[in-house]
């Protein structure tokens, strides 16, 4: 097949992501003609490029368009306005998955728990349930834990508001207030369509966390820069394969994840073929 590998404009940035090469030696290595297309902030050099190239199929990597993650999901309507085959989601999936509120309610509709929330802006309450401290503050169209800190999880009424203030300033969005949970954190990806497979499960490991701070995957936490105290501190944060899990704490996660993505992702898929990516970094 004619494959167009379209990804950000920042991938090419020091230093390259290496997966643009990996995606692109693999796919050449299954005899496929391959080319690579980045999306940066205007839309008619991306529109050119795809209509040059009539790939049989894009291989979707963008994220955002312009910087803006929640536009990721303009991208693919591009290509269904193009009448391209893709892989990821279709835009309603990925509005759905990229507004946490969003995707909590579909999933309390379709009876999956998550944390109690509320959901509001600039004094608007949109949904409220049956919270209690300690609760954790961040905006929800937000990707890689954008606007998550340590001090995203407060103990009492001034803080949640001043909290909340910080990010309607900031964002100038909705802000969502969840209850805080402490645990173990893991990931699980799927990849299908109607027939959903379970990735191996990831587990985010804060054993080389500081003590003194809640065990939440902020941003600094994902990507160890600076931003709530000096790289280094964080970089006992890592990603591993969790062994000697529980055989049904494994199977839980696995069939819960592979439900949700029915119930929040696949209902409103429309492409050719779909992978589920959001997320391992979003939280």
């Amino acid at each position: 097949m004619k494959i167009t590998l379209l990804h950000n404009a920042d991938a090419l940035e020091p230093p390259v992501d290496p997966v643009l090469d990996q995606l692109t030696t693999a796919l050449r290595g299954l005899g496929h003609d391959v080319e690579t297309l980045a999306v940066d902030n205007d839309i008619a050099p991306v529109v050119t490029g795809l209509q040059s190239a009539s790939p049989d199929l894009v291989f979707n990597l963008a994220e955002s368009f312009d910087g803006k993650s929640a536009l990721d999901s303009s991208v693919t309507a591009l290509l269904n306005l193009l009448g391209l085959r893709y892989t990821g989601s279709s835009p309603a999936g990925l509005i759905a998955a990229g507004d946490k509120s969003l995707t909590k309610k579909i999933l309390s509709f379709h009876g999956i728990q998550t944390p109690q929330f509320a959901t509001l802006y600039r004094g608007a309450v949109d949904w409220a349930g049956e919270l209690s401290f300690p609760v954790i503050v961040k905006p929800p169209q937000e990707d890689a834990s954008l606007g998550i800190t340590s001090a995203s999880v407060v103990h009492e009424i001034k803080d949640m508001f001043a909290r909340i203030g910080e990010l309607q300033l900031e964002y100038q969005a909705p802000v969502l207030v969840e209850q805080y949970i402490e645990g173990r954190e893991f990931y699980v990806g799927v990849l299908g369509n109607a027939n959903v497979e379970a990735l191996p499960i990831i587990e985010l490991d804060f054993s080389g966390f500081p003590e003194d701070r809640p065990r939440i995957a902020s941003w600094a936490a994902k990507w160890g820069e600076d931003g709530e105290g000096s790289g280094a501190e964080f970089a006992g944060t890592k990603s591993i394969f969790p062994e000697n899990l529980d055989a049904d704490l494994t199977s839980g996660c696995r069939r819960w994840r592979s439900t949700a993505f029915r119930r929040c992702v696949f209902a409103t898929m429309r492409g050719s073929i779909s992978v589920s990516r959001r997320r391992a970094r979003s939280t």
